[in-house]
């Protein structure tokens, strides 16, 4: 009697589990779920640097977003020219697997416009304090657009040797000029160690011309830095609103992803929501 009604009541808890196990599963595939992939996954991230900084200007900005759970991916701008540039983003994109949101600052913007425009993983742009160039335009004169950027007048050009025996011209910011041009907003002691390892652009980068603009096709948000000497806030707005662009403002210099790296994620997870899998 004692083992019939224990062999029982094993057998009425072996049942009540595994209708719990299967309602479970209902649930889960109802909503879309899978054991080892949900709806809920994230899309990639992947930030690419502009003129005069590295990928170390994005730090702020990762942290913040892997702590969100974001997978990101922070790409050394090679900073040679328009279409070499995006050539290889677009080697580093096509290596992500997944949708992805693309943001670029300052001449990253130019290069997140030409690389995303044959990606269909690509669903989101996002520009910070950037350039976004239609067909044929150039970084400088879209930095001339609008009055208001003194970045010349603090430029170091450095000639250097290019491959076929010719050479090229890099621009650096002064050191001494620095802080004041690209980083006001940034503590002295790290704008200095900034100023010290910035990666030149190649004039050739500034002047070439873009031959697509993956913003007429994938939805795109830019965030516009209000004191920037390099791109005049005039110009950030007039771009992004001929792109059709969600777009927030916030007081910063050029250096926004360093001096207001919380904005930047804010602005990236807002694009990164709207994204499904």
């Amino acid at each position: 009697m004692n083992t019939s009604r224990k062999l029982g009541r094993g057998a009425a808890i072996g049942a009540t589990v595994t209708l719990l196990t299967s309602a479970l599963a209902a649930t889960a595939l109802a909503s879309g779920g899978t054991p080892h992939h949900t709806a809920t996954a994230k899309p990639t991230v992947v930030l690419v640097h502009g003129a005069f900084a590295d990928s170390s200007s994005w730090n702020g900005v990762i942290k913040r977003l892997q702590r969100d759970g974001y997978p990101v991916v922070a790409p050394a701008n090679p900073l040679r020219g328009l279409a070499s540039d995006a050539a290889y983003l677009k080697s580093v994109l096509k290596s992500v697997k997944g949708p992805i949101v693309l943001a670029g600052h300052s001449y990253g913007g130019s290069v997140i416009s030409q690389a995303a425009a044959d990606v269909d993983q690509v669903k989101a742009l996002v520009y910070i304090a950037g350039f976004i160039p239609d067909v044929g335009e150039n970084a400088l004169e879209l930095s001339g657009k609008f009055p208001g950027s003194t970045l010349g007048e603090t430029l170091n050009p450095v000639t250097f040797p290019l491959a076929d025996g010719t050479t090229g011209t890099d621009l650096y910011i002064k050191q001494d000029k620095y802080r004041a041009q690209f980083a006001a907003d940034v503590p002295a002691s790290d704008a200095a160690v900034f100023a010290a390892t910035q990666r030149p652009v190649a004039t050739a980068a500034l002047e070439e011309r873009a031959t697509k603009a993956a913003w007429k096709s994938i939805p795109s948000y830019a965030l516009l830095a209000k004191s920037d000497k390099n791109i005049p806030v005039a110009a950030e707005r007039w771009m992004a609103e001929r792109a059709g662009a969600r777009t927030v403002q916030v007081d910063a210099s050029h250096a926004v992803t360093v001096s207001r790296p919380g904005a930047v994620t804010d602005l990236i997870q807002s694009a990164a929501r709207t994204v499904r899998n």
